[in-house]
């Protein structure tokens, strides 16, 4: 039998890119934004999923500092109804 042949192929089940990822990074670090506006709900949208959940540090790659700047700015727009508290479809 061909066995060296076998070993040399490679076959995939599924496409080879879905196992890579790429490195996350915190945009606020990388673009030098330094205040989080919490009158900018399109901003803020970025960073909560479809029920109006914040999305956690692992999902969207910024750092403890800015996480927490992106989680009062998200709260203070609850707060004067520009974001919703919870909802069934948001995006």
């Amino acid at each position: 039998m061909n066995r060296n042949n076998n070993n040399k192929e490679v076959r995939y089940l599924t496409s080879p890119k879905i196992g890579q990822q790429r490195k996350k990074y915190c945009r606020f670090k990388k673009l030098g934004i330094k205040y989080i506006d919490y009158k900018d709900p399109e901003f803020l949208m970025k960073f909560i999923n479809e029920q109006g959940k914040l999305l956690p540090r692992r999902i969207t790659g910024n750092s403890l500092k800015y996480q927490r700047r992106v989680a009062q700015a998200i709260k203070r727009a609850r707060h004067i109804a520009l974001l919703p508290y919870v909802t069934d479809l948001l995006k």
